[in-house]
Parts: structure tokens; sequence; C-alpha cells
């Protein structure tokens, strides 16, 4: 696999080391103390690892809520995040093994947009067949989006937006990512085949949906077409899905419920809810899972 060979020229993994595990970054909380994460054999039963949190918050409006984290194909990792409720920044920093970090930094993802009232929910993949990083999130920019003006929370009315990055200093301009006609926000995307499923929040209160959607596309840079109706319950957030075996695992935030979400598919058109077999760390919030090899997850827990 392409992180395999990565970790093993980084130094991180010997050759030759064992399988794969899987690892999940959440929050806690308001999102104050920083990054945690967790580990899994299967994807249903999730143990806290020890050293938490990993990283702080010290930028912007000093939180970390949302930590999406992700694996180059240099080995690195890549971690973004919401850094406040307010404002036109993300979060980010980089770390060859999780436990040292660059400097965590602002980025004014929104700097062009001076009336955009949050960044939230920030999320990377990389897109191998472009050679760069696709940086995505939620933000209101009000009255760019009229007809969904009255549909959200405290006058609240997100799109997805994005740019691409090779080196995470050098961005593109923003663009609008993804428009489905409703009040969205907290997407996220996994590979199916050849092909992408974007799985987005409806975040419309007016009526109450507040549940998930997908769209596909061709490719992580979109365009998104087919946009589904609603696969979960309401009063969910923070989607992250992951292949493993024939499934496809879709983790879920139940944020009024206090607890994680779980629904199980093979074709993205028949779903089923799996939570039953789901156990999480005690108030993990919105986070992202990741497949990452044994080792480094023995690493974190001083195996």
């Amino acid at each position: 696999m392409m992180w395999t060979t990565a970790l093993v020229a980084s130094g991180l993994l010997t050759a030759g080391a064992g399988d794969s595990c899987y690892l999940f970054s959440f929050f806690r909380n308001n999102g104050e103390d920083g990054l945690f994460l967790a580990a899994s054999d299967d994807g249903y039963t999730w143990r806290e690892l020890p050293g938490g949190p990993f990283l702080r918050p010290t930028v912007d409006g000093k939180l970390m809520r949302d930590p999406c984290l992700a694996l180059g194909p240099d080995g690195v990792f890549r971690l973004v995040w919401t850094t406040g409720w307010g404002g036109r920044m993300i979060g980010y920093a980089s770390s060859r093994d999780l436990k040292s970090w660059s400097a965590p930094k602002p980025v004014a993802v929104m700097a062009a947009e001076p009336g955009a009232r949050n960044c939230w929910a920030p999320e990377v993949i990389w897109n191998a067949a472009a050679g760069h990083w696709v940086v995505y999130w939620s933000t209101t920019i009000p009255g760019r989006f009229p007809d969904t003006d009255r549909t959200g929370d405290d006058g609240y009315n997100h799109r997805i937006y994005a740019a691409t990055t090779t080196d995470f200093e050098h961005f593109t301009p923003t663009r609008l990512f993804f428009d489905g006609g409703f009040n969205v926000i907290d997407a996220t995307m996994v590979a199916v085949g050849g092909q992408y499923r974007l799985i987005v929040k409806d975040e419309t209160l007016k009526p109450v949906r507040k549940n998930l959607r997908t769209a596909l596309g061709d490719s992580p840079d979109g365009p998104w077409r087919e946009v589904s109706e609603a696969f979960t319950p309401s009063w969910v957030e923070g989607p992250t899905a992951i292949r493993i075996g024939d499934d496809y695992l879709i983790y879920f935030d139940c944020y009024t419920a206090g607890h994680y979400g779980l629904m199980r598919t093979r074709d993205w058109r028949r779903f089923e809810d799996v939570t039953a077999r789901l156990s999480f760390p005690a108030g993990a919030r919105h986070g992202t899972v990741l497949a990452v090899p044994k080792a480094v997850v023995d690493r974190l827990a001083g195996r």
C-alpha cells in the first residue's frame, strides 16, 4: 500500500511489518483540550490511546474541534481542525509520528470573503492523480444563498468550500465545492472503486432534517452529482467513513444523545444501522477514521 512504502522510507515503519489497523482522531467537550486518538482492529471496538491530548490548540480561538487526520504519500500525517466558532481560518499541523508536531498555524482559507462568519469542520484528502491535497470545509457567507437563508440556526446558511495545496503554504483561490441546494456542513469523503462519495450533513432546521446525505463524484475535486436522500436519523453530524473488507462503515456523532452511531453499506443504496456493535471512548466527538500500519499504533501505545 502507498502508506506502507512511505512509512518505510520515513523510518517510522520497518519493511515487512505487520497488518493494518484503524486510527480515529477526535476531540472532547468544546475542543479546548486538543487532539485525542483511538485505535481499533476491526472498526467496531475502539480503545483510547494513552498520552492524549497529542496536540493542544494554540491558534485563533484556541479550540481544536473536528480534527481531521490524514496520511500523505510522503509518510507525513496532516491535521486540520476548527479553531473557533467564528472567523475565517482553520488550523493546520503535521507530524511523522503523531507525537512530535510542527507548530500549529492558522490558515486563512476565507480571507477573500470578509463577510464569512465561520470555517467549520475542515477535512483534507490527497488527490493522487492531480498531485495535490484538497482542503474543504463549511462556511456561511450572509446573503450568498438567499433561498435557504431562513432554514438554519441563528442565521447560519452554510455551503462547502475548498482549495488545493501541495505544501500547506500556498493555496489555490477558494471556490464553492458543494451546493446541493440546502444548508450543509460536515463534509467528508471516501473512495468507492474509481469514484468518490461525499457525505454531508443536511443542516436544515426548518423543517428539521439534521441528517446525512451523499453525493457522487469522479475525483476528490468534484464536481458532485446524484445527491441522495437521508440515510440516517435526524440530529446527527460529523460523519467519517472507511472501507473494511467489502463493507463501508460510516461513523457519525449522535450529538444530542451523547454517543457515536454507525451505518454499514456495500452498495450505497441500502444502509444497515449497526450502532449496537460500536464501542467508543467516552466523550468522543466529531473525528475522522483512517487505516494505518499496526506498527504506528503499537508505537503510540508503547508496545
